[in-house]
């Protein structure tokens, strides 16, 4: 599930980047003497006392939003107080309260979301008692601390993780339903796939790529099967990623992954496979989502009479690491093919939670193993012992043998190829682990 967030806010310059940088361990944001130096949001992994989250920094909030930078740097502090299960409102010791901190407060109140108070930069006693003054703000206690020396994070840190473990735990679905995240570059009719599904405009269709910029999620029945499909923003490049609401997108597309059990990553077939539809899959194998290649606009490919098998050929040498994902042409515009598109993805859902015996996956390695044993390496020759599935979703599976360090990159895949060619696994990533086996370590 995807961690929860923390979004850090406030006006331009009281040292939310440099209290970010402090809070999550290591220098990630630019610090600069000077106003607005944040312009995007960015996002590190953190964790204190044994809760993980996601912590946000943003770009100041300014009342001046005729210049179109402060604007859009505003809008996009607002997003991210949206999203985020937490919000830490940044002022500034040196400066007091200041009418734009009241205002902040004020929008703040509104989100209803749970809010912790600091007030940064207290670097002297006479600075930390000072804090006191942001009791006026009305949003609780003020925790004085300094991003520069570490003083107070502590404490800030516990009121987080105090915040994040009273959230209201969501009810258990009576059911649970599939999941699929429909996702790719900008402009390949994601958004157009999910209308035709659902039967209306759920989701913005335009030409201008980037129209999508948050997940969206929509119930829709399959034959006799309720599913759920989450519609993304298109992914560019990181290199081309926009400053300011498309940036925010990309993370609400890679966690939408995050939440999926199969991700349909649709392709432009009028440009063909390309670079980043594979640097977008990798997001997905990394999920451990299982995935379906759809190949959307199938429509206004020039047709022969050999073209699905030439058109497979070229997606398998575009996108090699996915030769286990099925491949299906659609058109979001005269809806072909897209109950098959359905059919595909709930068959790798299935094949996601499938467990296999022990017995049945040691017979299948055993007999790998002697037809095409491990080669030697340092002089010591790799034993594989045995295998277990630990877990499904995606399946994962433990390796005990002699020694970890013994066994090539290249015997690893040998053995994840015996088991799809004896298992199948369609669509779904799988997960090898080796461990090393303490009596036959010690026996070598």
């Amino acid at each position: 599930m995807p961690r929860p967030i923390v979004a850090l806010v406030g006006r331009p310059n009281v040292g939310k980047s440099t209290l970010f940088n402090r809070l999550v361990g290591e220098r990630r944001a630019i610090v600069a003497d000077l106003p607005g130096t944040t312009r995007d949001r960015l996002y590190a992994d953190a964790d204190w006392a044994g809760q993980d989250f996601t912590l946000v920094d943003t770009g100041g909030i300014s009342l001046d939003t005729r210049a179109a930078l402060e604007a859009d740097v505003a809008a996009q502090a607002r997003l991210a107080i949206a999203e985020a299960d937490v919000v830490v409102f940044a002022t500034d010791t040196r400066e007091g309260v200041t009418p734009v901190d009241q205002d902040i407060a004020q929008l703040l109140r509104q989100s209803g979301k749970p809010v912790v108070l600091a007030v940064t930069k207290a670097e002297s006693e006479a600075q930390v008692l000072a804090a006191t003054e942001f009791y006026q703000l009305g949003l609780g206690e003020p925790y004085a601390v300094s991003g520069l020396q570490g003083y107070g994070t502590g404490d800030l840190l516990d009121a987080i993780v105090a915040h994040l473990r009273a959230r209201p735990m969501a009810a258990a679905p009576a059911e649970e339903l599939p999941r699929l995240a429909i996702v790719g570059r900008p402009n390949v009719g994601k958004s157009s796939v999910l209308n035709a599904l659902v039967g209306g405009p759920r989701a913005l269709v335009s030409p201008v790529p980037g129209t999508t910029r948050d997940a969206i999620d929509a119930r829709v029945v399959h034959g006799d099967t309720p599913l759920v499909l989450l519609d993304t923003a298109g992914i560019r490049r990181r290199g081309r990623v926009q400053r300011g609401i498309e940036h925010y997108s990309v993370l609400r597309a890679v966690r939408a992954m995050q939440r999926a059990d199969v991700t349909l990553l649709l392709l432009d077939g009028a440009e063909g496979p390309t670079a980043q539809d594979a640097h977008i899959a990798g997001y997905a194998v990394e999920a451990g989502t299982g995935l379906v290649l759809v190949v959307n606009k199938w429509d206004v490919v020039e047709k022969t009479p050999r073209i699905g098998e030439e058109y497979t050929q070229v997606v398998r040498a575009a996108l090699g690491f996915l030769d286990y994902a099925p491949i299906v042409f659609v058109s979001a515009k005269t809806g072909q093919r897209l109950g098959q598109m359905l059919d595909l993805a709930l068959e790798v859902y299935r094949q996601r939670q499938r467990r296999i015996g022990t017995s049945e996956l040691n017979r299948v390695i055993r007999r790998a193993v002697l037809d095409h044993p491990p080669p030697s390496r340092h002089g010591r020759q790799p034993n594989v012992l045995y295998v277990t599935q630990v877990q499904a979703e995606p399946p994962t599976f433990v390796f005990f043998v002699n020694d970890p360090d013994l066994l090539h990159l290249t015997y690893r895949r040998y053995l994840q190829n015996e088991l799809r060619r004896a298992f199948g696994f369609p669509g779904v990533p799988l997960r090898l682990f080796f461990r090393a086996h303490e009596r036959a370590r010690q026996r070598a």
